[in-house]
């Protein structure tokens, strides 16, 4: 999970109203759910918005960050929508079978910045940031806990684990760079590689190793 910049919303979601309106009746139209997929992948870049694993074709959904049965009025509301992998054991699909909860407690990625609450770790885990704030500590827990970023067993630590091996060694190499030399020397050349990597399944991983942050 990383910080997303949302643009503009799809003219589509001007034409329906929640009271009106049912999302699983036929609206949007498949055109114009294409649409909103056109505006969710220039903000997210093909990534899930929550495990950053690529979204395949027929693999995703548009999710609805607070839900339809829970908040009807967010519905067609553009900043209540990403786009979601279609794992059952994380993501929006696990948020919406877990049981309750606050939505309030939970970060959301176009608002909130994840760097401020987690660490991902090259092995593959997430962890919450050491000295959070009694509340921003319940946001970093329940975000992982509700949407099972990083359950034990899950596909998704293996994933991310694989993502980071490739760059282990570059990692190590900036380290020592910083150890040896000016940072006017090398931050460039990080700087370059932090740029080649932007769009990659989860790069928060890969970046984060990349910068040699680690729970502390």
């Amino acid at each position: 999970m990383h910080k997303l910049n949302r643009g503009p919303a799809p003219a589509c979601l001007r034409h329906y109203q929640a009271d009106i309106h049912q999302w699983s009746k036929g609206v949007p139209t498949c055109a114009e759910k294409s649409d909103i997929w056109a505006c969710l992948d220039v903000m997210q870049r093909g990534r899930c918005a929550y495990c950053e694993a690529e979204l395949a074709h027929t693999d995703k959904h548009i999710e609805h960050f607070r839900q339809r049965s829970r908040y009807p009025a967010g519905t067609f509301d553009w900043s209540n929508l990403f786009g979601s992998c279609n794992r059952s054991d994380s993501c929006g699909r696990h948020k919406d079978s877990c049981g309750q909860y606050n939505h309030a407690d939970l970060v959301k990625p176009d608002q909130d910045d994840p760097d401020d609450y987690f660490v991902f770790v090259s092995d593959g885990t997430i962890a919450p940031r050491k000295g959070l704030s009694p509340s921003d500590s319940v946001r970093a827990h329940e975000t992982l806990r509700v949407m099972n970023l990083d359950a034990a067993h899950g596909a998704l630590r293996h994933m991310r684990r694989q993502a980071a091996i490739g760059y282990l060694q570059t990692a190590e190499e900036f380290q020592q760079f910083a150890n040896a030399f000016d940072e006017s020397e090398w931050r460039s050349m990080l700087d370059e590689e932090l740029a080649a990597i932007a769009n990659l399944p989860f790069v928060t991983t890969i970046r984060h190793a990349l910068l040699g942050i680690r729970p502390s």
